[in-house]
C-alpha cells in the first residue's frame, strides 16, 4: 500500500525493500487483487487515497454506493414514511409532553443555578451567615444545587416513563414496520 508521496507506508526499513516487491504482490505478499477489506468500519471514503485498485490505476475516490436505482426509490419511500410519521398526531403529542415537561424545567433549574451564583458573588455576606454550628447558606445552598440536579433528573426519567416511553416505543414499532414496507420487506 502506497501513501500519496508515492512511499510504502510500512517505512521500507526492512530487508525487503519496495523494489524488492513483485509488481502484483501487496504489502504483505498477497496479490493485491486478491485483498478484500471486509472490515464493516473500514472507511470507503478514504479509501482511495493515494492507494491502486490492483490494476496499476488509482482508485476511485468515491465510490458509487448506490448506482441501482431501486436502491434510490426505496430511500425516498423511507424518507417519506419518516416524514410522515413526523407529521402525525402521535408524534406531535409525544413532542408536546417532552416540551411541557422540558421548558418549564430549564427555566427552574437555570433560574435557581444564576440565582444561586450572582447571591454568592454579590452577597457574600449573606451566604457566609451561619446556620448550624461551621454550615453557612452558602453550603446549605450548594448542596441545594445536587440535590436539585438528582430530583430533576428523577422527575425527567419519572416523567418520561409514565407520559412518553410508551407511544414513543409506538411510533418506533409503527416507523420500522413502515419503513420495512417501503423496502419491500428488506430489513
Amino acid at each position: 500500500m502506497q501513501s500519496s508521496n508515492g512511499r510504502h507506508r510500512d517505512g521500507g526499513g526492512g530487508s525487503e525493500s519496495s523494489a524488492g516487491r513483485h509488481e502484483d504482490q501487496g504489502e504483505f505478499g498477497t496479490a493485491s487483487r486478491e485483498v478484500r477489506y471486509e472490515d464493516p468500519w473500514y472507511d470507503a471514503l478514504a479509501s482511495g487515497w493515494g492507494e491502486s485498485d490492483g490494476a496499476g490505476g488509482s482508485a476511485p475516490a468515491v465510490p458509487g454506493a448506490r448506482a441501482e436505482a431501486e436502491g434510490d426509490r426505496a430511500e425516498v419511500r423511507a424518507r417519506d414514511v419518516y416524514l410522515e410519521v413526523q407529521r402525525s398526531a402521535a408524534f406531535q403529542e409525544v413532542r408536546s409532553r417532552y416540551r411541557r415537561f422540558v421548558v418549564p424545567g430549564i427555566t427552574v433549574f437555570l433560574a435557581w443555578y444564576v440565582g444561586y451564583v450572582v447571591t454568592a458573588t454579590t452577597a457574600p455576606g449573606l451566604m457566609a451567615r451561619p446556620v448550624v454550628g461551621a454550615v453557612n447558606v452558602g453550603m446549605v445552598a450548594g448542596l441545594g444545587q445536587f440535590l436539585s440536579t438528582f430530583v430533576l433528573t428523577w422527575a425527567y426519567a419519572r416523567h418520561a416513563r409514565l407520559r412518553r416511553d410508551r407511544a414513543a416505543l409506538e411510533l418506533r414499532w409503527d416507523t420500522q414496520e413502515l419503513t420495512r414496507g417501503a423496502r419491500g420487506g428488506v430489513s
